[in-house]
């Protein structure tokens, strides 16, 4: 299985993750994203949550963690804004 290293926005060591799923979590957030335009880490991680089950996709380990991941990566390469002035923090696609 392919891995890839994943980015941080502040330049910290990242991980690595398997493209697979990678992949399939960066659609589903980025469409989560689309429907509610900004929103929480933890209603994107519901929907997110929603659509897999619904989809019926297995990810392994710990999707919340996962998809945390995912977002610093997005973040680091300009896809998703993070709005840390608010509480709790706001997710948008720039």
């Amino acid at each position: 299985m392919e891995k890839i290293r994943l980015k941080h926005p502040d330049g910290k060591k990242a991980v690595s993750m398997d493209a697979d799923k990678y992949e399939a979590l960066k659609h589903y957030f980025v469409k989560c994203l689309k429907n509610r335009g900004i929103a929480a880490f933890k209603e994107l991680l519901g929907d997110v949550t929603a659509d897999l089950q619904r989809e019926n996709i297995q990810i392994k380990g710990v999707i919340e963690w996962n998809l945390f991941w995912v977002t610093l990566d997005m973040e680091a390469s300009n896809e998703v804004k993070r709005d840390k002035s608010v509480s709790p923090q706001k997710y948008s696609l720039l």
